[in-house]
């Protein structure tokens, strides 16, 4: 079974920066997009980036595009978000896990706890 374990969220300014982690257990971690979700209050959980085995392919939602930016160390077993110009609407609790296929659904059955970010105005 994999474990996932997010790290790095924190209260921030509009405008600031964080980095998450995301690390995870298992031999073969590089078989496997990750990606990172997010839920808001009241709103369902969406995916705001994704990144392929290698690391040479990656997705943004409209909503961060530009902004945020994924990336991998696989010596690692680690994944993670760089987020910049951070926004009151980016509030949520964020999660990583696999994901597959065209709409990059989350592939592990188990989740981490996830790591909250909150932006104030």
């Amino acid at each position: 079974q994999v474990q996932l374990v997010e790290s790095g969220g924190g209260l921030v300014q509009a405008g600031g920066s964080l980095r998450l982690s995301c690390a995870a257990s298992g031999r073969t971690f590089s078989s496997y997009a990750m990606g990172w979700f997010r839920q808001a209050p009241g709103k369902e959980r969406e995916v705001v980036a994704a990144i392929s085995g290698s690391g040479g392919s990656t997705y943004y939602a409209d909503s961060v595009k530009g902004r945020f930016t994924i990336s991998r160390d696989n010596a690692k077993n680690t994944v993670y978000l760089q987020m910049k110009s951070l926004k009151p609407e980016d509030t949520a609790g964020y999660y990583c896990n696999a994901v597959a296929g065209p709409a990059r659904d989350p592939q592990f059955g188990s989740w981490g706890q996830g790591t909250q970010i909150a932006v104030s105005s």
